[in-house]
């Protein structure tokens, strides 16, 4: 008898915890159908660059400047639209994630420049112009002021110290990449970056690291076509700016590579790829968003 009693004990019990195994394991599948889809929900990229979000983000269209703000939720790009020439135009586009993990697609306005969101989420820099962050979403655009809003910027970026890294553009291409610090309190007037940065043709894109730590920027240092690469240089322990380094051939390949930032959390570097035309009338190449894993800037790290 005393057997028989044990027996049902060991299977009431037994009956008890598989029904917590049961009920746990769906605890944990209802949750990771309600967890946030972070990059858009696209599997990661390894260490070989692959387009980003594929007939999402990058389509026949050309699109490029993705950025995603420090929280994850917002994704800004450019794409231009139209099918003939006369046709086409350059948007600003968006994605934004509810609050059930899914993304949404809008076309916020017309191109304004080039976005990047500065390390605190607190400004969206658009070249020489900007937004500040509000309850609401974004303010109106508004002017740096007195020295930028007379410089022909194409793309302003920032580090979490507040410094700026932006391009000149000039019509023969030697643009210059400089930088600007702020110092006591108040913003410095913009400086060249020494010529470890500054050589070569057609540099331009520059993102500075939220540390101060490298700069990326693309550029081109031979006689031939113009084609655009994507180069690297690590500040130094006395302060100075190391020699350029080009980045590897899996990323700076026969086609045209440029516009280089590395996502917020520093996992992700992003840029644009030439990828050729889409149709034979077409005037210039396709540029599509491609991503790969931030270990590849690392790689290139002095050791000291």
């Amino acid at each position: 008898m005393r057997n028989n009693y044990f027996i049902a004990a060991i299977l009431v019990v037994g009956l008890f915890f598989s029904a917590c195994k049961s009920k746990n394991h769906h605890v944990k599948a209802s949750d990771s159908r309600t967890k946030e889809r972070p990059y858009l929900g696209q599997k990661r990229p390894g260490i070989i660059p692959e387009m980003f979000a594929p007939g999402m983000v990058s389509t026949e269209n050309w699109e490029m400047s993705g950025v995603f703000t420090p929280d994850q939720k917002e994704f800004y790009y450019i794409r231009e639209v139209g099918e003939k020439e006369e046709d086409k135009k350059q948007v600003f586009m968006m994605y934004q994630q509810d609050g059930n993990g899914n993304w949404k697609e809008s076309e916020i306005s017309g191109r304004v420049g080039e976005p990047f969101i500065s390390p605190d989420g607190k400004i969206m820099h658009l070249g020489r112009r900007y937004k500040e962050r509000t309850d609401a979403g974004w303010s109106e655009i508004k002017s740096l002021g007195t020295p930028f809003d007379t410089i022909r910027i194409m793309r302003m970026t920032s580090s979490a110290k507040g410094t700026y890294a932006f391009d000149e553009a000039t019509p023969s291409g030697k643009s210059v990449l400089r930088y600007a610090r702020i110092l006591n309190g108040k913003r410095q007037a913009p400086k060249p970056f020494p010529k470890e940065i500054n050589t070569g043709r057609f540099n331009a894109h520059p993102f500075i690291a939220p540390d101060e730590s490298y700069v990326l920027w693309d550029g081109q240092r031979d006689d031939g076509p113009r084609n655009a690469e994507i180069y690297v240089s690590f500040k130094q322990p006395n302060g100075t700016w190391g020699t350029a380094i080009k980045l590897n051939k899996e990323i700076n390949t026969k086609a045209s590579e440029f516009g280089a930032r590395v996502t917020p959390d520093g996992r992700y570097l992003f840029f644009n790829r030439n990828t050729g035309k889409v149709r034979p009338t077409d005037k210039y190449e396709n540029t599509d968003i491609f991503w790969v894993d931030a270990k590849v800037i690392e790689k290139f790290r002095p050791r000291h």
